[in-house]
Protein backbone atom coordinates (compact mmCIF):
# COMPACT_ATOMS: atom_id res chain seq x y z
CA UNK A 1 0.00 0.00 0.00
CA UNK A 2 2.58 2.25 1.13
CA UNK A 3 4.32 1.84 -2.32
CA UNK A 4 1.49 2.18 -4.24
CA UNK A 5 0.57 5.33 -2.63
CA UNK A 6 4.04 6.96 -3.53
CA UNK A 7 3.74 5.84 -7.31
CA UNK A 8 0.54 7.61 -7.47
CA UNK A 9 2.14 10.95 -5.93
CA UNK A 10 2.02 12.70 -9.74
CA UNK A 11 -1.23 11.90 -9.94
CA UNK A 12 -2.88 14.52 -6.91
CA UNK A 13 -1.38 17.99 -8.84
CA UNK A 14 -3.19 16.78 -12.00
CA UNK A 15 -6.41 15.88 -10.14
CA UNK A 16 -6.31 19.14 -7.82
CA UNK A 17 -5.46 20.99 -11.63
CA UNK A 18 -8.07 19.22 -13.19
CA UNK A 19 -11.21 20.02 -10.57
CA UNK A 20 -9.71 23.74 -10.47
CA UNK A 21 -9.13 24.58 -14.29
CA UNK A 22 -12.64 23.16 -14.20
CA UNK A 23 -14.34 25.59 -11.69
CA UNK A 24 -12.22 28.19 -13.44
CA UNK A 25 -14.03 27.60 -16.94
CA UNK A 26 -17.42 27.13 -15.42
CA UNK A 27 -16.93 30.56 -14.04
CA UNK A 28 -15.60 32.24 -17.35
CA UNK A 29 -18.52 30.36 -19.24
CA UNK A 30 -21.49 31.86 -16.79
CA UNK A 31 -20.23 35.48 -16.82
CA UNK A 32 -19.95 35.38 -20.11
CA UNK A 33 -16.32 35.04 -21.56
CA UNK A 34 -16.44 32.08 -23.97
CA UNK A 35 -18.93 34.59 -26.50
CA UNK A 36 -16.94 37.26 -25.99
CA UNK A 37 -13.60 36.40 -26.81
CA UNK A 38 -15.57 34.14 -30.05
CA UNK A 39 -17.07 37.72 -30.97
CA UNK A 40 -13.63 39.10 -31.14
CA UNK A 41 -12.29 36.25 -32.63
CA UNK A 42 -14.76 36.58 -35.42
CA UNK A 43 -13.68 39.99 -35.84
CA UNK A 44 -10.40 38.94 -36.51
CA UNK A 45 -11.02 36.60 -39.01
CA UNK A 46 -12.74 39.37 -41.26
CA UNK A 47 -15.26 36.99 -42.62
CA UNK A 48 -13.04 33.88 -44.04
CA UNK A 49 -13.43 30.97 -43.10
CA UNK A 50 -10.53 29.51 -43.45
CA UNK A 51 -8.92 32.22 -42.15
CA UNK A 52 -11.01 31.93 -38.82
CA UNK A 53 -10.22 28.28 -38.81
CA UNK A 54 -6.33 28.82 -39.28
CA UNK A 55 -6.92 31.49 -35.97
CA UNK A 56 -8.55 28.62 -33.55
CA UNK A 57 -5.35 26.37 -35.05
CA UNK A 58 -3.32 29.59 -33.68
CA UNK A 59 -4.65 29.93 -30.47
CA UNK A 60 -4.68 25.90 -29.53
CA UNK A 61 -1.29 25.49 -30.41
CA UNK A 62 -0.41 28.57 -28.15
CA UNK A 63 -2.05 27.74 -25.60
CA UNK A 64 -1.04 23.93 -25.38
CA UNK A 65 2.58 24.75 -26.03
CA UNK A 66 2.33 27.81 -23.01
CA UNK A 67 -0.35 26.64 -20.88
CA UNK A 68 -0.79 22.72 -21.15
CA UNK A 69 -3.36 20.61 -23.40
CA UNK A 70 -5.50 20.44 -20.43
CA UNK A 71 -6.01 24.44 -20.24
CA UNK A 72 -6.70 24.40 -24.13
CA UNK A 73 -9.09 21.47 -23.93
CA UNK A 74 -11.02 23.64 -21.22
CA UNK A 75 -11.07 26.91 -22.02
CA UNK A 76 -10.44 27.02 -25.72
CA UNK A 77 -12.86 24.34 -26.30
CA UNK A 78 -15.53 26.39 -25.46
CA UNK A 79 -14.66 29.25 -27.39
CA UNK A 80 -14.00 27.26 -30.93
CA UNK A 81 -17.86 26.13 -30.23
CA UNK A 82 -19.04 29.65 -29.62
CA UNK A 83 -17.04 31.02 -32.59
CA UNK A 84 -18.79 28.54 -34.55
CA UNK A 85 -22.11 29.15 -33.90
CA UNK A 86 -21.88 32.67 -33.65
CA UNK A 87 -20.36 32.80 -37.35
CA UNK A 88 -23.09 30.40 -38.43
CA UNK A 89 -20.27 27.70 -39.04
CA UNK A 90 -20.83 23.90 -38.66
CA UNK A 91 -18.72 24.01 -34.51
CA UNK A 92 -18.01 20.04 -34.79
CA UNK A 93 -14.54 20.84 -36.79
CA UNK A 94 -13.71 23.73 -34.82
CA UNK A 95 -14.52 21.92 -31.56
CA UNK A 96 -12.22 18.61 -33.05
CA UNK A 97 -9.79 20.92 -33.76
CA UNK A 98 -9.37 21.71 -30.44
CA UNK A 99 -9.07 18.72 -28.80
CA UNK A 100 -6.65 16.91 -31.87
CA UNK A 101 -4.37 20.26 -31.32
CA UNK A 102 -4.49 19.88 -27.72
CA UNK A 103 -3.10 16.51 -27.74
CA UNK A 104 -1.04 16.44 -31.06
CA UNK A 105 0.78 19.84 -29.92
CA UNK A 106 1.50 19.05 -26.67
CA UNK A 107 5.36 18.00 -27.73
CA UNK A 108 7.19 21.40 -27.93
CA UNK A 109 7.76 22.53 -23.97
CA UNK A 110 8.23 20.57 -20.93
CA UNK A 111 5.05 22.26 -19.57
CA UNK A 112 2.57 21.52 -22.45
CA UNK A 113 2.44 17.97 -20.97
CA UNK A 114 3.00 16.54 -17.67
CA UNK A 115 4.42 13.41 -19.48
CA UNK A 116 6.99 16.05 -20.84
CA UNK A 117 7.90 17.20 -17.80
CA UNK A 118 8.42 13.03 -16.05
CA UNK A 119 10.70 12.52 -19.24
CA UNK A 120 13.17 15.40 -17.63
CA UNK A 121 15.11 12.71 -16.12
CA UNK A 122 16.18 11.34 -19.14
CA UNK A 123 17.39 14.36 -20.54
CA UNK A 124 18.58 15.91 -17.19
CA UNK A 125 22.35 14.85 -18.12
CA UNK A 126 22.37 16.27 -21.78
CA UNK A 127 20.91 20.08 -20.47
CA UNK A 128 17.82 19.39 -19.16
CA UNK A 129 15.05 21.39 -20.37
CA UNK A 130 17.30 22.98 -23.68
CA UNK A 131 18.15 19.31 -24.45
CA UNK A 132 14.28 18.65 -24.51
CA UNK A 133 13.36 21.46 -26.59
CA UNK A 134 16.76 20.66 -29.21
CA UNK A 135 15.01 16.86 -29.51
CA UNK A 136 11.68 17.96 -29.62
CA UNK A 137 11.36 20.82 -31.85
CA UNK A 138 10.98 19.50 -35.25
CA UNK A 139 8.87 16.60 -33.96
CA UNK A 140 6.25 18.83 -32.28
CA UNK A 141 6.21 21.40 -35.57
CA UNK A 142 5.41 17.89 -37.32
CA UNK A 143 2.55 16.68 -35.30
CA UNK A 144 0.66 20.31 -35.59
CA UNK A 145 1.31 20.40 -39.05
CA UNK A 146 0.47 16.64 -40.16
CA UNK A 147 -2.84 17.18 -37.80
CA UNK A 148 -4.10 20.72 -39.27
CA UNK A 149 -3.36 18.57 -43.08
CA UNK A 150 -5.85 15.77 -41.56
CA UNK A 151 -8.31 18.12 -40.27
CA UNK A 152 -8.36 20.18 -43.78
CA UNK A 153 -8.87 16.47 -45.52
CA UNK A 154 -11.19 15.62 -42.95
CA UNK A 155 -13.45 18.74 -42.75
CA UNK A 156 -12.82 20.48 -46.12
CA UNK A 157 -16.09 22.55 -45.58
CA UNK A 158 -14.39 24.45 -42.99
CA UNK A 159 -11.97 25.74 -45.95
CA UNK A 160 -14.41 27.21 -47.98
CA UNK A 161 -16.66 30.32 -48.12
CA UNK A 162 -17.58 33.24 -45.83
CA UNK A 163 -19.62 34.37 -43.02
CA UNK A 164 -21.11 37.21 -41.88
CA UNK A 165 -19.40 38.96 -38.83
CA UNK A 166 -21.75 38.37 -36.07
CA UNK A 167 -23.02 41.20 -33.68
CA UNK A 168 -21.63 42.19 -30.20
CA UNK A 169 -22.61 39.81 -27.64
CA UNK A 170 -24.77 41.82 -24.63
CA UNK A 171 -22.40 41.74 -21.77
CA UNK A 172 -24.18 39.49 -18.66
CA UNK A 173 -21.74 41.12 -16.58
CA UNK A 174 -19.34 43.60 -17.47
CA UNK A 175 -17.30 43.72 -14.39
CA UNK A 176 -16.78 39.78 -14.41
CA UNK A 177 -16.05 39.60 -18.14
CA UNK A 178 -13.22 41.87 -17.19
CA UNK A 179 -12.10 39.54 -13.64
CA UNK A 180 -12.30 36.20 -16.14
CA UNK A 181 -10.63 37.39 -18.68
CA UNK A 182 -7.31 39.17 -16.64
CA UNK A 183 -7.55 35.84 -15.01
CA UNK A 184 -6.89 33.58 -17.90
CA UNK A 185 -4.38 36.34 -19.00
CA UNK A 186 -2.62 35.78 -16.13
CA UNK A 187 -2.39 31.98 -15.38
CA UNK A 188 -0.53 32.14 -18.70
CA UNK A 189 2.76 33.63 -16.76
CA UNK A 190 2.34 31.55 -14.04
CA UNK A 191 1.73 28.35 -15.71
CA UNK A 192 5.53 28.52 -17.28
CA UNK A 193 7.00 30.12 -14.22
CA UNK A 194 7.82 26.54 -12.79
CA UNK A 195 5.53 26.57 -10.13
CA UNK A 196 3.45 23.43 -10.12
CA UNK A 197 0.29 24.29 -12.18
CA UNK A 198 -1.93 23.22 -9.29
CA UNK A 199 -1.28 25.96 -7.74
CA UNK A 200 -2.34 28.88 -9.64
CA UNK A 201 -5.59 27.22 -10.88
CA UNK A 202 -6.57 26.75 -7.44
CA UNK A 203 -5.79 30.25 -6.27
CA UNK A 204 -7.35 31.56 -9.86
CA UNK A 205 -10.58 29.47 -8.72
CA UNK A 206 -11.26 30.65 -5.41
CA UNK A 207 -10.36 34.24 -6.74
CA UNK A 208 -13.39 33.47 -9.27
CA UNK A 209 -16.20 31.91 -7.15
CA UNK A 210 -15.65 34.30 -4.64
CA UNK A 211 -15.80 36.98 -6.91
CA UNK A 212 -19.43 35.07 -8.63
CA UNK A 213 -20.77 34.86 -4.98
CA UNK A 214 -20.44 38.70 -4.63
CA UNK A 215 -22.04 39.80 -8.08
CA UNK A 216 -24.24 36.68 -8.81
CA UNK A 217 -24.21 34.27 -5.67
CA UNK A 218 -27.80 32.10 -6.80
CA UNK A 219 -25.17 31.32 -10.53
CA UNK A 220 -22.95 29.46 -7.54
CA UNK A 221 -25.72 26.74 -7.61
CA UNK A 222 -24.80 26.03 -11.14
CA UNK A 223 -21.16 25.20 -11.26
CA UNK A 224 -20.59 21.97 -12.23
CA UNK A 225 -17.48 20.10 -11.01
CA UNK A 226 -16.29 16.77 -12.21
CA UNK A 227 -16.04 14.74 -9.44
CA UNK A 228 -17.12 11.88 -11.60
CA UNK A 229 -14.19 12.46 -14.06
CA UNK A 230 -11.65 12.72 -11.45
CA UNK A 231 -12.22 9.58 -9.19
CA UNK A 232 -12.08 7.61 -12.72
CA UNK A 233 -9.06 9.17 -14.06
CA UNK A 234 -8.00 8.08 -10.23
CA UNK A 235 -9.13 4.24 -10.10
CA UNK A 236 -6.99 4.24 -13.99
CA UNK A 237 -4.05 5.11 -12.45
CA UNK A 238 -4.71 2.36 -8.84
CA UNK A 239 -5.53 -0.59 -11.69
CA UNK A 240 -2.57 0.17 -14.10
CA UNK A 241 -0.45 0.75 -10.40
CA UNK A 242 -1.46 -2.51 -9.46
CA UNK A 243 -1.03 -4.23 -12.73
CA UNK A 244 2.48 -3.27 -12.92
CA UNK A 245 3.12 -4.81 -9.62
CA UNK A 246 2.03 -7.98 -10.98
CA UNK A 247 3.63 -8.13 -14.10
CA UNK A 248 2.58 -5.47 -16.19
CA UNK A 249 6.15 -3.68 -17.00
CA UNK A 250 7.52 -6.88 -18.27
CA UNK A 251 4.54 -7.62 -20.55
CA UNK A 252 5.00 -4.07 -21.92
CA UNK A 253 8.89 -4.39 -22.08
CA UNK A 254 8.11 -7.59 -24.29
CA UNK A 255 5.66 -5.68 -26.51
CA UNK A 256 8.09 -2.69 -27.05
CA UNK A 257 11.16 -4.55 -28.13
CA UNK A 258 14.76 -3.47 -28.00
CA UNK A 259 17.43 -1.70 -30.19
CA UNK A 260 17.05 1.90 -31.64
CA UNK A 261 16.62 3.15 -35.20
CA UNK A 262 13.56 4.08 -37.26
CA UNK A 263 11.75 0.91 -37.07
CA UNK A 264 12.35 0.52 -33.08
CA UNK A 265 10.70 3.90 -32.31
CA UNK A 266 8.03 3.33 -34.89
CA UNK A 267 7.59 0.32 -32.58
CA UNK A 268 7.81 2.07 -29.10
CA UNK A 269 5.86 4.81 -30.36
CA UNK A 270 3.17 2.41 -31.59
CA UNK A 271 2.99 0.56 -28.37
CA UNK A 272 2.53 3.73 -26.36
CA UNK A 273 0.26 5.22 -28.48
CA UNK A 274 -1.91 2.10 -27.88
CA UNK A 275 -0.86 1.45 -24.92
CA UNK A 276 -2.24 5.50 -23.71
CA UNK A 277 -5.90 4.69 -25.39
CA UNK A 278 -6.65 1.48 -23.32
CA UNK A 279 -5.53 2.96 -20.06
CA UNK A 280 -4.69 6.85 -20.68
CA UNK A 281 -1.57 8.34 -21.49
CA UNK A 282 -0.29 9.11 -18.33
CA UNK A 283 -0.64 5.98 -16.92
CA UNK A 284 0.80 4.92 -19.78
CA UNK A 285 4.05 6.85 -19.93
CA UNK A 286 4.59 5.89 -16.14
CA UNK A 287 4.43 1.88 -17.29
CA UNK A 288 6.53 2.04 -20.35
CA UNK A 289 8.92 4.85 -18.99
CA UNK A 290 11.86 2.45 -18.08
CA UNK A 291 12.00 0.73 -21.98
CA UNK A 292 12.44 4.38 -23.14
CA UNK A 293 14.61 5.80 -20.91
CA UNK A 294 18.36 4.85 -22.73
CA UNK A 295 18.25 7.89 -25.08
CA UNK A 296 16.78 10.73 -25.69
CA UNK A 297 15.36 9.37 -29.21
CA UNK A 298 13.66 6.65 -27.65
CA UNK A 299 12.25 9.19 -24.77
CA UNK A 300 10.82 11.26 -27.53
CA UNK A 301 9.19 8.22 -29.86
CA UNK A 302 7.44 7.14 -26.45
CA UNK A 303 6.09 10.89 -25.62
CA UNK A 304 5.06 10.71 -29.35
CA UNK A 305 2.96 8.09 -29.15
CA UNK A 306 1.43 8.70 -25.74
CA UNK A 307 0.61 12.57 -26.42
CA UNK A 308 -0.15 12.41 -30.07
CA UNK A 309 -1.54 9.03 -30.72
CA UNK A 310 -3.93 8.76 -27.65
CA UNK A 311 -6.46 10.98 -29.00
CA UNK A 312 -8.85 7.79 -30.53
CA UNK A 313 -10.53 6.62 -27.49
CA UNK A 314 -12.13 9.37 -24.94
CA UNK A 315 -10.36 8.26 -22.02
CA UNK A 316 -6.96 7.96 -23.92
CA UNK A 317 -6.19 11.60 -22.37
CA UNK A 318 -7.15 13.63 -19.82
CA UNK A 319 -7.72 16.51 -21.63
CA UNK A 320 -10.13 14.49 -24.16
CA UNK A 321 -12.10 13.93 -21.19
CA UNK A 322 -12.33 17.05 -20.22
CA UNK A 323 -12.90 18.62 -23.68
CA UNK A 324 -15.89 16.09 -23.99
CA UNK A 325 -17.07 17.56 -20.55
CA UNK A 326 -17.20 21.07 -21.89
CA UNK A 327 -18.98 20.00 -25.27
CA UNK A 328 -21.54 18.51 -23.33
CA UNK A 329 -21.63 21.88 -20.83
CA UNK A 330 -21.63 23.61 -24.23
CA UNK A 331 -24.92 21.71 -25.85
CA UNK A 332 -22.47 19.95 -28.90
CA UNK A 333 -23.63 16.21 -29.12
CA UNK A 334 -20.54 14.20 -30.13
CA UNK A 335 -21.17 11.37 -32.21
CA UNK A 336 -18.72 8.50 -30.61
CA UNK A 337 -18.14 6.01 -33.11
CA UNK A 338 -17.41 8.88 -35.72
CA UNK A 339 -15.30 10.69 -33.47
CA UNK A 340 -13.46 7.43 -33.08
CA UNK A 341 -13.07 6.75 -36.85
CA UNK A 342 -11.61 10.27 -37.51
CA UNK A 343 -9.13 10.38 -34.48
CA UNK A 344 -7.70 7.06 -35.43
CA UNK A 345 -6.81 8.88 -38.81
CA UNK A 346 -5.14 11.66 -37.59
CA UNK A 347 -3.28 9.73 -34.79
CA UNK A 348 -2.13 6.97 -37.14
CA UNK A 349 -1.07 10.18 -39.49
CA UNK A 350 0.58 12.18 -36.74
CA UNK A 351 1.83 9.54 -34.50
CA UNK A 352 3.92 7.91 -38.38
CA UNK A 353 4.99 11.46 -39.43
CA UNK A 354 6.35 12.41 -36.52
CA UNK A 355 8.41 9.73 -35.45
CA UNK A 356 9.79 9.89 -38.75
CA UNK A 357 11.57 13.02 -38.20
CA UNK A 358 13.11 12.43 -34.62
CA UNK A 359 16.45 10.92 -36.12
Amino acid sequence: MTHLIHELGPVWPVLIFLLAISIVAEVCQTAGLFEVAAFWAARAGGGRSVRLWLLVVALCVACTAVLSLDTTAVLLSPVAVALARQCKLPPLPFALTAVWLANTASLLLPVSNLTNLLSLQTFSHLGGQSAYFRTAWLPAVTAVVATVVIIAALHPRVLRGGYDIPQAPAPRDKALVILTGATCVVLAPLFVSGITPAIPAVVAAIVLVAALAVRNRPALRDLTVPWTLALGVLALFVVVEIARQHGLDKVLADLVGGGHGVSADLRLAGVGAVTANVVNNLPAYLALRPTAADTPQRALALLVGVNTGSIVLPWGSLATLLWRDRCKRAGLQINTLRFIGESAAVALVTVVATTLVIH
